[in-house]
């Protein structure tokens, strides 16, 4: 019997709720995938102060929800079949204590999981402008398997509103764990041969 594949969103105290949401709304519209939310507690006061959104109201998006504090969750074990982990977005904090192996709650703790299994880990660093320890931490990150995509808009694709700069970084995202969506990125076709440089 074939499994649903499944993927970890956390969602910590950094500016841009949204992209998390994002996630895990394009996720909820595939049958094939099955999301574990886990959401810091500045996570949650970052989602109801910039969305609006109430916990339980976050949490409805989600097939399973994990409390941060449980660090015997599933998510926390590396026998727990998953395809990989997005931190959406990704707060300072978190990306320090994951550079340092610090698994001091289940993001963290999952974060660390994904890191020693050798699966796909997404970090959306959310803070600017970056101080040299940040930018340490994200090699750290990166030299340990991470990918960092901080969530930076793209104007080749004319956005018209902040909704087209979420999408388009979400499909970014989902691009990197072979999620297929329909929409959210506009592909790059190459310059018009009329506005090409010779």
């Amino acid at each position: 019997m074939t499994r649903k594949q499944r993927l970890v969103v956390a969602i910590t105290g950094a500016s841009g709720a949204v992209y998390g949401v994002r996630v895990l709304q394009a996720l909820s519209a595939l049958d094939g995938w099955e999301t574990h939310l886990v959401c810091s507690p500045s996570g949650l006061l970052t989602a109801h102060h910039e969305l609006g959104l109430q916990r339980p109201q976050l949490e409805a998006m989600a097939d399973v929800v994990h409390n941060v504090r449980d660090i015997g969750a599933t998510i926390a074990s590396g026998s727990f079949r998953c395809d990989g982990m997005v931190v959406a977005p990704c707060s300072m904090r978190t990306l320090a204590a994951i550079a340092t192996g610090l698994a001091d709650n289940l993001v963290t703790r999952a974060a660390d999981v994904m890191l020693k299994e050798r699966r796909r880990l997404v970090l959306l660093a959310r803070e600017t402008p970056f101080h040299l320890v940040h930018l340490r931490n994200m090699t750290t990150v990166t030299e340990m398997g991470a990918i960092v995509v901080p969530p930076v808009p793209a104007f080749y694709t004319h956005p018209q509103s902040v909704d087209d700069i979420v999408n388009h970084t979400v499909g970014r995202v989902l691009d990197l764990f072979d999620v297929p969506h329909d929409g959210l990125v506009e592909r790059w076709q190459g310059l018009r041969p009329n506005v090409a440089t010779a």
